[in-house]
């Protein structure tokens, strides 16, 4: 064993994969200059002029290869319009911006799913040996982002439909930094009343076929599939309901539509899942009855921590009238800071309805709305809230787009589609 360095061969590996991708570029760049090669639209069609041996750089998953292509240009006809031209190798090749499809996909993946567009340069270097700017991924992924999403929204989902007990929807909104431009004239939560964030919305559907020993639910294996857009939220909720269809909602024995008590949430529940069950999130719930003790009694003192017990003891077994009647005869009390209370108060009585929680658990429900909190997190916050990032509507919303897909596993379908299109059309 040698000391102070490393053992023989430790790098064999890595450069063989660098001189096997050298090889593979001298490779395919003879392959595509094959004089013999038949290449779909290589001639001259009327009116058209042919340049031969343009010279073009296109950069692949082996790297960069070095082409010389025909380029066939028809003149204008008329004053109104504009001559035309085509490079049938690239269209052959499916190029996109001057990569090759392979190093497409490859750039918009990392694009979506590193902490930045500078990460994603780094992770494509560090392990594929591509050098890609980060600038050119962005350009890359807010090119291709539309028709990746227009796919996802489309497909059949990568986990198959059948028949469930219980589909749930779930939606939430969490705020994305934004550029100025993006901002102006809209009221926020700053002391000036202007915001520096728009509403990112996040639907996201799952299934749940059975309960554990206890009774417990739980959700079906890799059967969560995500949603994200600015849009508002009269737009959003066609948005999620295609989603649910799309998953096989009409399958289910059950519909259960789980919120934080947002009244735009309960829009969506009222156009577009009427026939759904509604549960606002019991952990939400319990925030709102927190807030009401301590308005009530005062932050801290034992007699708000003996009631929210008292109260939340009440939520539990569907009982939340009863504890709203002794809520409203505890207004009298000196401590008491009556706005905040009644405020609290008019959120558990808008939402009574939604809130039988000993019910749903009874039958197996789930009452928390954590998969998509947690999916605030994961899908949107850990790409497009990291410090320091500014977005604008179109630019966050593409990342998203893709991010989407990635984790609905919808994005590998799109690639192998538009590949399969490719051939089909050069087949005839």
């Amino acid at each position: 064993m040698r000391q102070g360095g490393d053992a023989p061969g430790a790098w064999i590996d890595e450069g063989l994969r660098i001189a096997l991708h050298k090889d593979g570029c001298r490779l395919l760049e003879q392959l595509l200059q094959d004089p013999d090669l038949d290449i779909e639209g290589d001639e001259l069609r009327s009116g058209e002029k042919c340049h031969p041996d343009r010279r073009k750089d296109i950069q692949t998953v082996l790297g960069t290869v070095h082409l010389k292509r025909s380029y066939f240009y028809r003149a204008a006809s008329g004053p109104a319009k504009e001559g035309q031209g085509r490079f049938p190798l690239d269209q052959a090749m499916g190029l996109i911006d001057g990569y090759s499809a392979g190093m497409a996909k490859m750039m918009c993946r990392a694009g979506a799913m590193a902490s930045s567009y500078e990460a994603a340069s780094a992770d494509l270097k560090a392990y594929a040996g591509l050098e890609v700017e980060g600038r050119q991924i962005q350009r890359l992924v807010n090119l291709k982002a539309a028709e990746i999403a227009a796919h996802a929204h489309q497909c059949v989902p990568a986990q198959p439909v059948k028949p469930v007990q219980v589909f749930y929807a779930s939606v939430d909104g969490t705020g994305v930094p934004m550029i100025p431009e993006e901002l102006e004239d809209r009221p926020g939560k700053q002391e000036d009343g202007s915001s520096k964030t728009r509403e990112a919305k996040l639907g996201c559907v799952f299934t749940q076929q059975s309960t554990d020993e206890e009774g417990h639910p739980l959700r079906d294996p890799d059967s969560t599939t995500y949603l994200s857009s600015f849009v508002p939220a009269k737009e959003f909720g066609p948005l999620i309901r295609a989603e649910a269809l799309r998953r096989g909602m009409a399958l289910a024995t059950l519909v259960v539509l789980l919120g934080d008590g947002a009244a735009w949430i309960w829009e969506i529940a009222r156009t577009c899942f009427h026939f759904a069950v509604q549960i606002v999130d019991f952990f939400h719930a319990c925030e709102h009855l927190t807030l009401l003790t301590e308005s009530l009694f005062g932050k801290g003192t034992e007699t708000a921590k003996e009631y929210q017990e008292r109260w939340r003891a009440y939520l539990e077994v569907d009982q939340v009238g009863a504890f709203l009647t002794e809520a409203r005869i505890w207004l009298a009390h000196p401590c008491a800071s009556a706005p905040e209370a009644l405020k609290q108060i008019g959120y558990f009585e808008n939402n009574q309805s939604r809130m039988l929680y000993g019910t749903y658990r009874d039958n197996g429900y789930f009452i928390g709305s954590g998969v998509v909190e947690a999916g605030c997190k994961t899908v949107i916050g850990q790409r497009v809230k990291q410090s320091g990032m500014l977005w604008s509507v179109n630019g966050a919303g593409h990342v998203l787009d893709i991010r989407c897909a990635v984790m609905n596993r919808d994005f590998e379908g799109f690639w192998q589609q538009r590949n399969s299109f490719a051939q089909m059309k050069k087949a005839a």
